[in-house]
Order: structure tokens, then C-alpha cells, then sequence
């Protein structure tokens, strides 16, 4: 006997639904948008030191430098390309990573390990997310490793690359942006479940027998652990992602470009900022879990994981 469809009062979220679609995909914004904007000084310390190891003996020596110079505004340089980018990225990370998950797990895939769902559907979701950050992230780059810089600001930057390169130019670190972003929210997604699942069974209780405020904790400390792990695995491509962006030649391919630049680094250059990386990584993706969650129980809805 088919079991009915449960009915749902006026205003209720329905799981899966195209209302809890859009729900986590705006979510997904507030999740990701401010918080890659606000470790900005994180990131363009980083950065640069990628593309250029001798530019600065240590971060504090950065900040301290980049203050001096330009005031406490310049340490946050590039954030509104970041700003713009990531909320695209956070949209179609969470949103189509919401729907592959229940696609994948309980229409095309329902007898599959969990784990490989949650990848499959990371992975999924990362693919589109990109498409939507790579122009951004082109702009944050150069702004932020070029000295002077390329552009003061993301619509100077979008214009010369445009009026320079074309439309193709913000999108020429677009395979280098999938091989860095791929695997870092397969292992932030596969990573944060699995860590949730074995936080509930270590506490003890099922997840439903906790608050909604001692769930989201659970959800921070899952993030943060998820997103150790994702510095490390992402971190040789992010780096490729910023010398490609800083030092490709006109005209060169992604693979030659990709060859010249690693003959220049070697293996050590590829690891170049990611203690930093770390710190920055683990404290985002702990921040935006938090966010996240947060804002599905505001909207009555069940946090992340635990299952």
C-alpha cells in the first residue's frame, strides 16, 4: 500500500521540495559570502606569497607592511570581487549539492554507500559552483598579486580583462579553479558528514535529542575538522590557481603554463602558505557550517548530518 505524501501547514518547508531548494541555495549565499570576505587579510597575504615567496618574511610582517602603507582598508583589498564570487559559489555549492544528494541518494543511486553519494554530489555541485566564481576569482587574483595592482576595483577589473582578453580571460583559470575546488568540497562535504555521524555516536544520543543551538555546535566543530582536510587536499591546485591567474603568458595553454610554472616552483613551491591556509580553511568552513545550519533551524528545518 503506497504511503501517503505528509501534508504540511501553510508556510512549512517541505524537505526537498523547491521551496527547501531555494531555501538552502540562499543559505548557501549567507553562508559563504561574508565569511570568505571577512578572512580577506587571510587571503591576500596568502596569495601573494604564492605567486611570490620573498615578498613578506611572515604575515604579521605583511599586515604590518600593507597598513603602513595603505591603511587598514588595505589589508581587506579584493573583497568585494570575493564577496560577489562566493556568494554565487556558496548558492550553487549548497544548493545543487541539497539536491544531487537526495537525486543521487534516494532516486537514481538509493542502494548506494552513503559516502559515495556524498561525494558524487559535492563533486556534482562544485562543478556548476565554479562556472559562477571563476570570473570573480580571475579578478580577486590579479588585484590582489600584482603590485601595482591590475585594478583597484571589480568593475576596473572586469573591464580590462574584457577590453585585454576577451570573455575567455575570465574564465582561463577555470580547470585549475575545478581541480582545486572539486576535491576540496568532495572532502569538506564527504569529510563534515561522516565527522557528524561519529560526533553524535561518540556523545552518544541521537541527534534529534539535542537543541537546535547544541546541533549547530556539533555542525562548527564538524566544519572545522572538514575544513583542515580540505586545506590539505586543495592546496597544490590552489596554488597553481594563483601563480596561473598572476603568471600565465598571452597565448600560452593551461597544460604548458602548468609545466613552466612547476618547473619554476618545483614540489616544495606547491605548499608555499599552507599553514595559513590551514588556519583560514578550518576556520571558514567552521563559520559557515555554523551559518548554515543556523539558518535551516530558523527556518525549522533539520541541521546537516547526524544520520
Amino acid at each position: 500500500m503506497a504511503t501517503q505524501k505528509p501534508k504540511y501547514p501553510l508556510g512549512k518547508i517541505e524537505p526537498n521540495s523547491a521551496k527547501y531548494f531555494a531555501s538552502c541555495t540562499f543559505g548557501g549565499i549567507i553562508a559563504c559570502g561574508p565569511t570568505h570576505t571577512a578572512v580577506t587579510p587571510l587571503d591576500l597575504v596568502k596569495c601573494r606569497r604564492q605567486v611570490d615567496p620573498k615578498i613578506y618574511t611572515s604575515n604579521l610582517s605583511a599586515w604590518r607592511s600593507i597598513i603602513s602603507k595603505e591603511g587598514l582598508r588595505g589589508i581587506f583589498f579584493g573583497w568585494t570581487p570575493t564577496f560577489v564570487g562566493y556568494s554565487f559559489q556558496g548558492a550553487g555549492k549548497y544548493g545543487f549539492y541539497e539536491y544531487f544528494k537526495y537525486l543521487y541518494g534516494d532516486h537514481l543511486f538509493p542502494n548506494a554507500n552513503r559516502t559515495v553519494v556524498f561525494l558524487g554530489a559535492s563533486a556534482s555541485a562544485e562543478f556548476f559552483a565554479d562556472i559562477a566564481l571563476c570570473p570573480m576569482e580571475a579578478i580577486k587574483v590579479r588585484m590582489q598579486t600584482t603590485l601595482p595592482p591590475f585594478a583597484h576595483s571589480l568593475r576596473e577589473g572586469w573591464g580590462k580583462i574584457v577590453a585585454q582578453e576577451g570573455l575567455s580571460g575570465l574564465y582561463k583559470g577555470l580547470y585549475p579553479l575545478w581541480a582545486r575546488q572539486i576535491p576540496y568540497t568532495m572532502t569538506k562535504f564527504a569529510t563534515f558528514e561522516e565527522t557528524v555521524k561519529l560526533i553524535y555516536k561518540t556523545l552518544g544520543k541521537p541527534k534529534e535529542q539535542y537543541n537546535g543551538l547544541q546541533q549547530t555546535g556539533v555542525s562548527f566543530l564538524g566544519g572545522y575538522i572538514a575544513g583542515i582536510f580540505c586545506a590539505i587536499v586543495s592546496h597544490p591546485a590552489d596554488v597553481m590557481v594563483s601563480k596561473l591567474n598572476a603568471d600565465r603568458k598571452a597565448g600560452e595553454g593551461a597544460m604548458t603554463a602548468v609545466s613552466r610554472i612547476y618547473r619554476n616552483i618545483g614540489f616544495s613551491g606547491l605548499w608555499n602558505g599552507l599553514p595559513v591556509r590551514i588556519v583560514m580553511l578550518g576556520t571558514l568552513t567552521g563559520f559557515q557550517w555554523l551559518i548554515y545550519d543556523s539558518f535551516k533551524v530558523f527556518l525549522g528545518l533539520p541541521t546537516t548530518g547526524g544520520h
